[in-house]
């Protein structure tokens, strides 16, 4: 099976989510993601894997997310890899993401 991820650009990411209900998460570091992160945006690690399992269904559209859109690749690809069916890497990651100007949330004003 060839299966993998699409990309698709922020705008069209926002879209999904408004549309679909799609999962954003961010897989950049814990330091970034709590200074400003995508609005509801899931902060994706290792550790945080299993909940993530828990929250996400496997047909739910799966936007990933990170700096400029090269890591979220990986990610992108592991998810299909686990299961996930569709599967989306934001191109030009978070920088894309606020050039936009897409609903960003900071850590910092909780």
């Amino acid at each position: 099976m060839a299966e993998t991820f699409e990309e698709i650009d922020a705008v069209a990411a926002w879209q999904l989510i408004q549309q679909e209900q799609a999962a954003l998460v961010d897989v950049r570091d814990i330091q970034r993601f709590t200074y400003s992160h995508p609005q509801n945006a899931f902060h994706l690690t290792n550790q945080s894997y299993g909940l993530f399992c828990d929250r996400y269904d496997f047909e739910q559209p799966i936007l990933v997310i990170c700096y400029h859109g090269n890591s979220s690749r990986n990610v992108a690809q592991f998810l299909v890899e686990q299961g996930f069916e569709r599967v989306y890497s934001i191109r030009g990651g978070f920088d894309a993401w606020v050039k936009a100007e897409l609903p960003v949330e900071s850590g910092l004003m909780e």
